[in-house]
């Protein structure tokens, strides 16, 4: 894969380049600041990009809005989010075009390269990535839609937030792919949300709805 790496952070950002590089992909450019994010993303067009939502000149905003002005030029462009904090509007922003190839993480979160180098991979495929405690503040903002869910339909909806399929999920929760089904259909009908057959845009349309304004 063509990977763009978004990173203030020296330390880190040469991590992330060792890294992704030790698994064969690709480092095309680097960016330090949210104008030179910008220009990457839209002048490399990577398979994937990580990207700091804090970056300079002002600290605040600068990565993430980069991020969000290339997926307008570039529909789809694939982005992983870094971020120390749980930006709950953000996210909201990020996966309301529905476009999917998207995904968000802590860095505090991120304990293992194989977990974090499949979740890259996903975001590229264009499917979605979202870490549990990001996953945790959307559905707790979403509490009042979230009503009429068991407890159990509820674990299977924070599970499918974070990108699982219907089988990953079975595994997590020590069910039949069977029953993962009938719960998800249920859920679905609950929260009034039609279903598809494309999972990615099952997750994206839940995420939405739960952040719906």
């Amino acid at each position: 894969m063509r990977i763009v790496i978004a990173e203030d952070l020296y330390l880190l950002r040469d991590g992330m380049v060792r890294l992704v590089e030790a698994f064969g992909h690709e480092v095309v450019a680097t960016a330090t600041t949210g104008p030179e994010t910008l220009d990457a993303l839209l002048t490399w067009q990577p398979d994937v990009a990580i990207v700091d939502v804090r970056m300079p000149p002002t600290q605040s905003d600068e990565g993430l809005r980069a991020a969000l002005t290339a997926r307008r030029e570039v529909p789809g462009l694939p982005v992983l989010i870094l971020s120390q904090h749980v930006e709950q509007l953000y996210a909201r922003e990020l996966l309301a075009d529905g476009a999917g190839g998207i995904g968000y993480f802590l860095k505090e979160s991120v304990f293992d390269a194989n977990q974090f180098m499949t979740a890259l991979d996903r975001v590229a495929s264009g499917g979605t990535a979202m870490d549990p405690a990001v996953v945790g503040k959307l559905l707790t903002g979403g509490s009042a839609r979230l009503g009429p869910l068991t407890e159990r339909e509820r674990s299977v909806l924070a599970l499918m937030a974070e990108g699982l399929s219907n089988q990953a999920i079975a595994k997590q929760l020590f069910l039949s792919d069977g029953a993962i089904s009938k719960y998800t259909t249920s859920l679905f009908g609950k929260l009034g949300i039609s279903q598809d057959d494309n999972s990615n845009r099952r997750v994206l349309a839940v995420l939405a709805y739960l952040n719906d304004t």
